[in-house]
């Protein structure tokens, strides 16, 4: 008998555009979940581009038309992301900064209604700082490009503000630095909604392999060694990633790769700068810090839902790559 089809989840975007909108601030982060789209079907993105007024000059030059304007209502589980802006865009101004100044104020004033529990707020670069204006910040860590740190600081003065962050997740609260960063963001965003294989196949396709996680100054495990073009590396790591808890031999990930055993070590540790097995221990490794922080199976559990054979196994693992035990930082992250 044929199964129905699954009916995918939607998750509607609502783009905001500020006056002199830097524009890779929405490119960047749209041409993340256009292809996110485009690499499966289990959930849609779809993207609505708004602002106070019909268009609005870029911070290069190029006007930007079509714009809908600032709706009255924003549906539960929408994501709301407010793009940064230029001071001094490429070529003549398009209006006014005390146009400039009504446009903003207005987005500001909109935040306030349209932000509620149920929806996300994503903001690019300085976009955190008309946020921050709508006291939307406020007790929420945060973060935004570097040359706005001070300011940021100053429009909230209640948030915890990060420096040297590509972003920070704060629940409904995410908020990345300047500019290719949103790119970062976003890449977390489908990672959460649609799955790590997908953002691994987004972010080879944007070629932006090697980035650090949102939380610290580490590299993510789940894109970690994927700073290279070779097409038999990526081939066996999109494997490893789609399904961790297989056990990945040298020999079986070879035949995905189209290449020998010997060969495929080689250029692991050439291209990577570790092994295949490491590889493979690693990507359990980050499956199961998942589980660790954000559910209460225990240790067992874990380690047979991450493709260890036991917990002595994960626990080794883990002690390569963590300075503390699982049980630290399930207590770290536990809720009151």
């Amino acid at each position: 008998m044929t199964m129905p089809a699954r009916t995918p989840r939607e998750i509607p975007v609502y783009v905001v555009v500020p006056p002199r909108v830097l524009l890779l601030d929405v490119a960047g982060p749209m041409e993340v979940l256009r292809k996110a789209n485009l690499e499966q079907t289990a959930v849609r993105f779809t993207a609505v581009y708004v602002g106070p007024r019909p268009s609005e000059g870029s911070s290069i030059g190029l006007t930007v038309a079509g714009i809908a304007p600032l709706p009255d209502h924003v549906p539960d589980g929408a994501l709301v992301v407010i793009s940064g802006a230029a001071d001094e865009p490429l070529g003549a101004r398009a209006t006014t900064r005390a146009e400039d100044a009504q446009a903003e104020a207005a987005i500001v004033a909109w935040l306030g209604l349209a932000i509620r529990p149920g929806v996300r707020l994503a903001t690019i670069c300085s976009g955190a700082l008309l946020a921050a204006r709508a006291g939307l910040l406020d007790g929420h860590e945060c973060t935004t490009h570097h040359a706005t740190i001070p300011e940021l600081i100053r429009a909230a003065p209640l948030a915890r503000v990060r420096e040297n962050r590509l972003y920070v997740d704060d629940g409904d609260r995410l908020t990345s630095a300047g500019i290719t960063a949103g790119i970062d963001l976003m890449l977390h965003v489908v990672a959460e909604t649609a799955g790590h294989a997908t953002a691994l196949a987004v972010a080879r396709y944007l070629v932006v392999y090697l980035r650090r996680a949102g939380a610290d100054p580490q590299l993510s495990p789940w894109l970690e060694g994927r700073n290279h073009l070779h097409p038999a590396i990526h081939r066996a790591q999109d494997a490893v990633a789609a399904d961790p808890t297989r056990d990945w031999s040298v020999a079986a990930l070879a035949d995905v790769a189209a290449a020998s055993p010997r060969n495929l070590s080689r250029l692991f540790n050439e291209h990577t700068g570790m092994s295949v097995t490491d590889y493979v221990n690693r990507m359990r490794v980050a499956l199961a810090h998942e589980f660790v922080t954000r559910s209460t199976l225990d240790m067992e559990a874990i380690a047979e839902r991450t493709g260890f054979g036991s917990t002595r196994q994960l626990r080794r693992a883990w002690s390569r790559l963590h300075g503390a035990p699982p049980s630290r930082l399930r207590g770290a992250t536990a809720g009151p």
